[in-house]
């Protein structure tokens, strides 16, 4: 099963989400209508701002978003808080899961797997936590640190938000919450694990690769 990709310019956090729900409702009406239906990989860069998933924790933004230097949205899809914003890689799969033939963790694990394989070009060695999704470095030991967080709302076997792959991500910003609602780990990019800048758009299309491997 393909999929169309689309690669969009730096935008803000509401215009996405508008963009991605125009699809979103789209295929949710073929399936409506037991018509065929399509997938489309979305990929941007995100303005700064800070989103709540629908069963996270407000108290997690831990400062008053006036001194964060960003937005914030409550969203509908799973997780708790995050941060988007430049040099992240932001990915939405407006997928049918049931063209996979696959359960959602099953989509789930796949995406995921996407970026391990994406890192491992890098010779990072990314892995799952059976409690939090995402992927992690480290995850067995004292020291995890999330470089990819996902969470996705699924409607129908309609999949929309994704994940969030920190390339050269400001890691600062992360300061302000409690990532994802786990307290007692942290978050990392690819910069800070390799030491230099990443080459944004180098990655970005290694990602795309992987998505094609595993989503073909």
């Amino acid at each position: 099963m393909s999929f169309t990709t689309i690669i969009l310019e730096r935008t803000n956090y509401v215009d996405a989400l508008m963009f991605q729900e125009n699809f979103f409702n789209a295929q949710l009406e073929k399936k409506a209508k037991d018509e065929k239906t399509s997938n489309t990989l979305i990929l941007l860069q995100h303005t700064p701002v800070y989103t709540l998933g629908k069963s996270g924790d407000e108290s997690n933004l831990k400062v008053p978003i006036e001194e964060t230097g960003a937005e914030f949205y409550k969203t509908k899809r799973g997780g708790d808080i995050t941060f988007h914003g430049p040099g992240q890689l932001v990915v939405y799969p407006i997928f049918d899961v049931e063209t996979y033939g696959m359960s959602v963790r099953a989509f789930v694990e796949k995406l995921e797997q996407c970026v391990i394989d994406c890192i491992a070009e890098y010779g990072l060695k990314g892995s799952r936590i059976s409690d939090a999704s995402g992927v992690w470095l480290d995850a067995e030991n004292g020291n995890a640190r999330k470089i990819c967080a996902v969470g996705l709302k699924v409607s129908r076997g309609i999949t929309m938000h994704g994940l969030a792959f920190n390339i050269n991500t400001d890691l600062s910003y992360f300061d302000h919450i409690v990532p994802c609602g786990l307290a007692d780990k942290s978050v990392t990019s690819l910069e800070k694990e390799l030491g230099k800048e990443m080459d944004f758009f180098e990655v970005q299309n290694k990602l795309i690769d992987q998505f094609e491997k595993h989503f073909s």
